[in-house]
């Protein structure tokens, strides 16, 4: 049986897969960290956990990315200028630009990144 976000070896996807989010936020939640929950040729989506004191470590990224608050709140940083961000917010990161959060306790986001433009 295949897991939820696991490719199938012959490098196909269904037409439709589930991935479980709240699974991989469940394993985070502890001490923190990025799980990829689907990875295809032009996209990939994680989990991504913080939990204070551990600051966010990002470094710029080479694809677009978008950050979808699944769970508590604090303030994305991006080329020096903040947005402060919820639970049902969602913020657009471009490719390149140095960004992390900052101020929160305990902060899941849902990452999309757009790969493989040129």
């Amino acid at each position: 049986m295949r897991m939820p976000g696991q490719q199938r070896t012959a490098g196909a996807f269904a037409v439709a897969h589930a991935f479980d989010i709240e699974a991989a936020k469940a394993r985070l939640a502890a001490s923190g960290g990025y799980e990829i929950i689907h990875q295809s040729t032009g996209l990939e989506i994680g989990v991504y956990v913080l939990v204070a004191p551990e600051p966010d470590h990002q470094q710029p990224h080479a694809d677009d990315e978008i950050y979808v608050v699944l769970e508590g709140r604090g303030t994305l940083e991006v080329e020096g200028e903040r947005v402060d961000l919820r639970e049902g917010h969602a913020a657009f990161v471009p490719a390149g630009a140095r960004h992390r959060f900052i101020g929160y306790e305990q902060l899941s986001v849902l990452v999309i990144f757009e790969k493989g433009r040129p």
